[in-house]
């Protein structure tokens, strides 16, 4: 009895760290970039856009869809670093747990 009381407050921290680690994700901010800079969007760490940034040379109609594709691009580098950022804090938490390969908690 005494290890099912034990487990219960394990997984009552653990949840409590990964409701902690949800609400960090959110104030995170992270900054994605294309065309070597000329477009940048930020989100947040669960890749929510927040802001975006175009260079005024873009600004050309004939190029539009060239400013399209950067936006998409800088969005996606963005939304990648935002999942390392995720990978890399549910790693720290759930070191030494053994929890099956693949599992995703976010």
């Amino acid at each position: 009895m005494k290890d099912i009381m034990g487990l219960m407050k394990q997984a009552q921290a653990m949840q409590q760290k990964l409701q902690d680690a949800q609400a960090e994700l959110d104030n995170l901010e992270v900054e994605g970039s294309a065309g070597g800079g000329v477009v940048t969007v930020k989100i947040s760490g669960k890749g929510n856009l927040k802001a975006i940034s175009i260079d005024p040379s873009l600004m050309i109609p004939d190029e539009k869809e060239i400013l399209e594709d950067l936006i998409v691009a800088a969005m996606n580098d963005a939304r990648a670093k935002a999942d390392r950022a995720a990978q890399e804090r549910m790693e720290s938490l759930t070191k030494g747990l053994p929890l099956p390969p693949g599992l995703k908690l976010f």
